[in-house]
Order: C-alpha cells, then sequence, then structure tokens
C-alpha cells in the first residue's frame, strides 16, 4: 500500500475530538482513504475466538455475564482439554481464519496446572501456522515471557473506557492494572490487542478519551477492538440501549484515521447489524472480524459462518492468508 501518512503518537485531545466530531460523510471519507493507503480495502483478517474457560468470574465488569455475581443463566465451564482446542482451532483454518483467539473468564492467569494447559494450547495452535492470540485477565511479565516463548502473537486486554469513566463499570480493578499487564505483553515482544466497548453509559468525551489514550502510547496497539455492548441479561447494564450504527462508524473512523497501520476490529454487536451496516464499518476502516463455530462472540450472539460469506461475496471482501499471501475461500 501507499503509505503517505506518518504514525503519529503526539495527537492532542483537541486534534481527536475535533477527528471525532466530523460530519460522518466527512469521517467516512477520510478514513477510507486513509485505509487504502496501509491496506487492501478488499481483505478482511477473519478470526476465530473460542471460550476456553466459561463463567465463574470473580470480577464485576458491570457488562459482563460471565461473571459470578449476576445471574444470567450462563453455564460455567471449565478450562478445556488442550487436545478439543487444537480441534477447534484446525476446523477454524480449514474455514478460513488466520488468527485463533482463546479466552479464559479469569481475574488473572495463575502459576498453576491450567496456566501450564494454556501455554500447551499456545504451543498446539502455533504449530498450525495461525496467529495466536489470549486473553486471560491480568498477567506478571513472568506470565508474558512464558506465553511468548510459547508461540503467542497477540494479548487482548481492553482499556473498556476512558481512565475516568472506568471505576463506574469495574470496581475490582484499576485502569492503571490494564495500563501495567500491557507494559508486560509489550516488554515480551507480544503484539498488543487493546480497544474498547461503547454503550456503556459513557459519554463521547470518554469514547474520545480512550482513543486518544490509545493513539498516544509509545506504540500503537497492532490491534483496535471496536466493541458495541452486548447487553447480557441479569447485568446491571442489560436494559441500556441499543448502540447505534453511526457510533460504531464514529469510532471505527476516528480510530482508523489516528492508528492507520492497527487493524481495527469490528467485534461484538455485529449480530445486531445489517450487511448494509456493517458494510459502512468496513468502509470507514474496520478490517477483521470475529467468527465462531458456536454463533457466539463468547457468551453473546455472533452472525452464522454462511452469513458472513454471503455478506464477504456480496461486498467484493476476501479473507486473507498470513503465510501465503493469498486470498483464502471462506467456503
Amino acid at each position: 500500500m501507499n503509505q503517505q501518512n506518518k504514525i503519529r503518537n503526539d495527537w492532542s485531545i483537541e486534534e481527536v475530538r475535533r477527528i471525532y466530531h466530523m460530519s460522518l460523510l466527512t469521517l467516512t471519507y477520510e478514513a477510507a482513504h486513509i485505509h487504502r493507503q496501509w491496506h487492501d480495502p478488499s481483505t478482511v483478517q477473519v478470526c476465530t475466538l473460542l471460550s476456553i474457560k466459561t463463567g465463574g468470574c470473580p470480577e464485576d465488569c458491570a457488562y459482563c455475564g460471565q461473571a459470578a455475581r449476576y445471574h444470567t443463566n450462563i453455564k460455567v465451564k471449565p478450562l478445556m482439554d488442550v487436545g478439543e482446542v487444537i480441534a477447534c482451532a484446525k476446523r477454524a483454518k480449514e474455514s478460513g481464519s488466520t488468527r485463533f483467539c482463546m479466552a479464559a473468564a479469569w481475574r488473572e492467569v495463575r502459576d498453576n496446572r491450567d496456566f501450564d494447559k494454556v501455554l500447551e494450547m499456545v504451543k498446539g495452535v502455533y504449530a498450525l501456522g495461525l496467529e495466536v492470540c489470549c486473553t486471560l485477565g491480568m498477567l506478571t511479565a513472568d506470565q508474558a515471557k512464558r506465553l511468548r516463548e510459547a508461540g503467542l502473537s497477540a494479548y487482548n486486554h481492553n482499556l473498556d473506557s476512558s481512565e475516568n469513566y472506568y471505576q463506574e463499570i469495574i470496581s475490582t480493578r484499576n485502569f492503571n492494572d490494564r495500563l501495567n499487564t500491557l507494559e508486560y505483553v509489550r516488554r515480551a515482544g507480544i503484539s498488543v490487542c487493546c480497544g474498547g466497548i461503547i454503550g456503556l453509559g459513557e459519554s463521547a468525551e470518554d469514547r474520545i478519551a480512550m482513543l486518544h489514550k490509545l493513539a498516544t502510547m509509545p506504540s500503537h496497539p497492532e490491534s483496535v477492538p471496536i466493541n458495541a455492548l452486548a447487553r447480557v441479561s441479569g447485568t446491571p447494564l442489560a436494559d441500556l440501549p441499543k448502540v447505534q450504527i453511526w457510533e460504531m462508524v464514529r469510532m471505527i473512523g476516528t480510530a482508523r484515521i489516528l492508528m492507520p497501520k492497527a487493524m481495527v476490529r469490528l467485534s461484538a454487536g455485529r449480530s445486531e447489524m445489517s450487511t448494509i451496516e456493517q458494510a459502512w464499518c468496513f468502509l470507514a476502516g474496520a478490517n477483521s472480524i470475529f467468527t465462531s463455530e458456536s454463533e457466539e462472540l463468547l457468551v453473546t450472539p455472533n452472525p452464522k459462518l454462511t452469513e458472513d460469506r454471503a455478506m464477504f461475496e456480496l461486498l467484493g471482501l476476501h479473507p486473507f492468508s498470513l503465510k501465503e499471501n493469498q486470498k483464502l475461500d471462506l467456503g
């Protein structure tokens, strides 16, 4: 791609605010232009997300159906067997995924047999030639190093919201805990996957502050997931209104302008979006989606793989291959 725009890490909050509040058509146009300078707009990375340990989390994240303290009717499941996870990863690769993400509903990683099993999972998925991503909660520097040695490509640890709004949705950890884990990940040589969620009751200023924090890190996250709140019955945020598509487009477009090299991942909330609405997100700079065998993104609904195939065909999009640098067939 013709990379004309320089990577900047010195954005002012005023600059981010100005970009975020552009007229929607202008913002989309500017973001699409930058997207085409850094990426092939016809290719989208297909990622598969698997919950390897579900529910029973001691945290109190107000949006999360896996928190043990909320009555969400989500079945708690123990850590999966290594062989079962590797089999899922093989099927994901056959379906066109190039990144396999494993999520465990833990507050933090503990140095025990479960972590040893996760390390074996990472080694097994890495051996398949896939990018390997994990989201396991907080890490120590040594744990990040061990994950990297096992073959981990990326670690997901979202900011969720702005620093000022953070304690409105989570009280069992603080914002700096997030930043510490991200620092350990970066020092270990693992790429960072870090974004946030909109629709938590936050203001536009909170969204701007979160994007500003991401865009002024010493190195931008290689992946920036933009999530719309998936409302789960039984959680404190269950009755909040649906996030409007234009709010997602505005977030994606701003992220693309601020962090042109990053993969901007259209994450939670796709099940409530039409093909036309998702097309707006791709136009604004999103270039990754998540799939799963269970048609769930962890414990919330996600589109069927057949629906994504039809959408790709209609929009002229193709999943890309990491190794062969060629387009794969979703079918």
